[in-house]
């Protein structure tokens, strides 16, 4: 897939008022600092639709993106280390169950890990939300630039021995790099697969 337009459409705290569900609709999300914004622009080819921060915790909202006229691309909120106070943090799970939960346009949420890092606790459960909910998903695996080839293969390994203790299978996944565009044609290509899919089903 080529990417000929990106342009930002909204930004909402309710499921109800994100634009119309009638385009196939991919949604990212991950602990704060994961790159979320970095890989969302390096996918995008553009260097400043998502906002990057040095900050973690900086989406707050539901920010929807329209890709090539024809899909939406949507930032959510980060979970995790955002410095944000328990009621702020309980106020950000809402949106983003009540999101994932309302779009029946959400073809796929794309779970951004850190590939350096061992399996996370909160990244785990979060799976298993995506799951009850009966919600594919896929896991990007992020920065793996950083490492070697071995180490990424380490990495890997450790990820499919912890998950395969309470999944059946390891889920889809996809290694990704914002520095080199790594996993760039591979997550293209998947979005336009499933774009097929859902044009068959509409």
């Amino acid at each position: 897939m080529r990417i000929t337009s990106a342009e930002y459409l909204s930004s909402n705290v309710l499921a109800e008022k994100c634009p119309a569900p009638d385009k196939p609709e991919y949604a990212f999300i991950g602990r704060s600092n994961v790159g979320k914004s970095s890989l969302i622009n390096m996918l995008s080819g553009n260097s400043e639709l998502a906002h990057v921060s040095a900050r973690p915790g900086k989406t707050q909202v539901i920010n929807h993106f329209l890709i090539n006229k024809n899909w939406y691309l949507v930032d959510l909120p980060g979970y995790g280390f955002a410095k944000v106070s328990k009621v702020q943090r309980e106020k950000f799970e809402r949106m983003i169950r009540g999101y994932l939960t309302r779009r029946p346009n959400l073809m796929c949420v794309f779970l951004l890990v850190d590939a350096r890092h061992e399996p996370q606790a909160n990244d785990l459960a979060f799976m298993e939300t995506l799951a009850e909910a009966r919600l594919p998903f896929t896991l990007l695996f992020t920065k793996c630039d950083k490492l070697s080839s071995n180490a990424m293969l380490t990495a890997l390994r450790r990820y499919k021995e912890v998950m395969l203790q309470h999944w059946e299978e390891f889920p889809p996944h996809i290694l990704t790099s914002a520095e080199t565009g790594k996993g760039r044609d591979e997550v293209l290509q998947f979005i336009e697969d499933t774009n097929q899919l859902f044009k068959k089903m509409h």
